[in-house]
């Protein structure tokens, strides 16, 4: 048989969940047409593509987008395609395009989902001008199909435009109004119209700080939040009868609504289950308990006969903001009040009102009802402003320093100052790497909720995927792993596309071939261009300043401050042990070689270094603390230690090789960690040991202002990751518990020839 292409000697995914293996996938007229254990022949014409080493899966499935007015006029969607979504579902949250016309759409999107409402109703205006442009789900279809598509595309029908179109968007978004008989049976026909036409179902909202834009309705919520039970009954009716899905988005602040929202999903004696997909499973920092009852009522439900799930975002959900532009403040009175004013110089004059701050500071401080931000303006990084000085700050920083002002005043004081050109940013959820491991594990949740096409200043998670993969292969390698390979390709590819009943997520004989090739060595390792570098170097020298200011303000009392942390013979015990078991032929009390530490600061692991190794290089780039050390070293007769002061890694050049380096709670002092293990695998001989010591991540902030840290510790994987790029492999691990709540890891890795075969290349997870 000829082929078009043939992929040759890939690891191969079939989305099943399967275990993989190493296959030649051959693909013609876009459908697999051989999955082979032994090498395809290429014909004359065909294609190869060479994947030995190489990950070859599904496309991923994005089932959660905003992409209804991109689609228009970018239809080849780049930034999903670019990180590997192949298939992806447009009519999220209760919005879509199909019935609405352009300023009605414009209303629904721009503020919802901060597309710039002028841009909507522009690009919609324009396809109808062009006569490209539709008067139903059906005709809709017909419209993207013509288009240039760059992945395939199915969608939801949104409550809000079949509300909007039929009622009106004044009468869809007045609580006194219900839509008459007649207007119901239009939405009921609407809704079975777009089901003929292939949609997978309907989205719906009730979130309550989801607003609109423009000046007729504007800061009325969205027109679904309007719906009541005897609406909502026969359009959900529909869904179950047709076997389609409801995606739905509770009012948080209304519990009941969740569980409504879950029981609805049973199906009863004859009646069938509704299939639904509910709006979010997140890990909120602001009610940390809630996730594991989400959870729970999954299962519950489930077992009870419901096709019920969670949407789930399997990353960190970090968000910026310009200012107060973030749609976070939607949801309490005060911030929402200052969203609804659209002038500028209209909301720097409510900034100054002392009635506003008044109020703002008692929404900020109030710890009832639930919410999505946690409220906490310490936990808030300046990441850019005209004033460099506030960068890299907390709010609550820079109220302290300005005097002790209230974190709210701060932040109001800065907004005014420099507006929008003032960027900030926090992570409001999914900051437990733990639980996001329980939820990845989770048969109640399904991964999702990326809401690429919207917030583009904001939040975009286009790369969810690659970063489960990533979390999935960097802990497997910690030897902590938490799903293999393939249970992580299944959840981002088959599992959604049969939930969704779409023709995508497998690579099976007859299957469309929807591939993607991953190189496992190169995840989220592409470099960074030419101007960001710069500026990261720019930061890196900034950093490195601070850093050497600070131990030079407080070598006399830094020893005090460290120990609230973690105390240094706890784990420079265990340090010993791993280098110790690392150099397994050395006879006790044997010196060999030559060792460098890193930052040895006053200089206790020093003793330890010169009992075993002939030569002790100790470089650190504050003079008081080597001047410390120093007295520490004549004191204990250490005469094969050398003391260089130096930065590192730039001194590293200077050095010759050693056998061992040691990094005693440094890494979390450094600019650029990873740039620092890159440096240290450089600096080994063959078979030589890199012995770690720091912080597991945690979130006490003080520590950064107390002991100069740059960083709130380290994710276990992230350590073994960025040694694997540096060719280094993992050899032991040892976490201990430390005092207020901190824990340690103490990691040994070691140099080697090349690298050992992957357990993934011998195709077993």
């Amino acid at each position: 048989m000829s082929y078009d292409t043939i992929i040759r000697g890939g690891l191969c995914f079939d989305g099943t969940g399967a275990q993989p293996a190493v296959r030649d996938l051959g693909i013609l007229d876009g459908r697999v047409a051989a999955v082979s254990a032994t090498p395809l022949e290429a014909g004359p014409t065909t294609e190869v593509v060479e994947a030995a080493g190489r990950w070859v899966m599904p496309g991923m499935v994005d089932i959660h987008t905003h992409y209804d007015v991109e689609v228009l006029e970018g239809p080849g969607l780049p930034e999903s395609l670019r990180h590997g979504v192949t298939t992806l579902l447009l009519g999220s949250c209760s919005l879509s395009t199909v019935h609405v016309d352009p300023v009605d759409a414009g209303d629904l999107f721009g503020r919802v989902e901060a597309i710039p409402r002028q841009h909507v109703i522009g690009a919609l205006q324009r396809i109808r001008e062009a006569g490209e442009g539709w008067d139903g789900a059906s005709s809709y279809v017909e419209a993207l199909e013509r288009r240039p598509l760059g992945p395939n595309l199915a969608a939801f029908v949104g409550h809000s435009d079949l509300r909007a179109a039929v009622m009106g968007l004044d009468r869809a978004t007045r609580k006194e109004v219900r839509p008459a008989r007649a207007e119901q049976a239009r939405m009921e026909q609407l809704l079975g119209e777009a089901l003929d036409a292939g949609f997978v179902g309907m989205s719906a909202q009730q979130l309550l700080f989801d607003k609109l834009d423009g000046d007729l309705c504007r800061s009325r919520t969205l027109p679904s939040t309007y719906a009541k039970g005897r609406e909502m009954r026969p359009l959900r009716s529909i869904l179950r009868r047709r076997g389609r899905v409801l995606q739905a988005g509770p009012d948080a602040s209304h519990p009941h609504t969740i569980v409504t929202q879950a029981l609805g999903s049973i199906g009863w004696g004859r009646r069938k289950a509704l299939r639904t997909s509910l709006l979010s499973a997140a890990d909120i920092k602001a009610i940390p308990f809630i996730i594991h009852l989400m959870n729970l009522l999954g299962g519950v439900v489930n077992r009870l006969g419901a096709d019920f799930r969670w949407q789930h975002l399997p990353v960190p959900f970090e968000v910026y903001a310009d200012g107060i532009d973030l749609v976070i403040f939607e949801e309490f009175g005060s911030g929402a009040t200052a969203l609804h004013l659209q002038e500028q110089a209209a909301r720097e004059e409510l900034f100054r009102s002392e009635e506003y701050r008044r109020a703002f500071r008692k929404d900020y401080e109030s710890t009832y009802g639930p919410r999505v931000w946690h409220r906490d303006f310490f936990d808030a990084e300046i990441v850019a402003c005209p004033d460099s000085s506030v960068v890299g700050k907390s709010f609550g920083q820079v109220g302290l320093e300005r005097g002790g002002l209230h974190p709210v005043d701060a932040f109001l004081d800065l907004v005014i100052e420099h507006g929008t050109a003032m960027r900030w940013r926090t992570t409001i959820s999914n900051h437990r790497p733990r639980i996001l491991q329980k939820m990845a594990q989770s048969p109640h949740v399904q991964m999702g909720f990326s809401d690429a096409g919207a917030h583009l200043r904001n939040m975009a998670f286009y790369n969810f995927g690659l970063r489960l993969l990533k979390h999935v292969r960097d802990a497997d390698r910690a030897g902590r792993p938490f799903l293999t390979v393939a249970q992580a390709v299944h959840r981002v590819t088959g599992e959604l596309a049969d939930f969704y009943d779409i023709d995508a997520g497998h690579l099976r004989v007859g299957d469309r071939a929807d591939v993607l090739v991953v190189d496992p060595e190169r995840l989220d390792a592409t470099p960074a261009d030419p101007v960001t570098r710069q500026r990261l170097a720019g930061v890196q020298a900034q950093r490195a300043a601070q850093s050497r200011a600070f131990f030079a303000r407080h070598a006399d009392d830094l020893a005090r401050h460290q120990d609230l942390i973690a105390e240094h013979d706890q784990y420079a015990e265990q340090a010993c042990e791993l280098l110790d078991r690392a150099a397994n032929n050395r006879e006790p009390g044997e010196r060999r070689g030559i060792a460098l530490e890193i930052g040895p600061g006053e200089g206790r692991f020093l003793a330890p270094l010169a009992s075993r190794f002939e030569r002790v290089l100790a470089l650190d780039n504050a003079e008081v603390m080597l001047a410390r050390a120093r007295e520490r070293v004549a004191g204990q007769g250490l005469d094969n230690v050398e003391l260089v002061l130096g930065e590192w890694p730039e001194h590293g050049a200077l050095l010759p090789r050693v056998d061992a380096v040691v990094v005693n709670m440094v890494l979390h002092h450094l600019p650029s960690p990873s740039a620092a293990l890159e440096a240290a695998a450089r600096q080994l001989n063959e078979g030589g040991v890199l012995v770690i010591t720091d912080l597991c991540r945690h979130n006490q902030r003080w520590a950064v202002d107390a002991c100069g840290d740059f960083w709130l510790g380290f994710e276990e994987a992230d350590l073994v990751s960025w040694a694997g790029r540096a060719g280094l492999v993992l050899r032991e691990s040892l976490f201990l518990a430390m005092r207020n709540g901190f824990q340690v890891q103490v990691r040994s890795f070691q140099r080697v020839t090349a690298h050992p075969s992957k357990r993934e290349q011998s195709g077993n997870e």
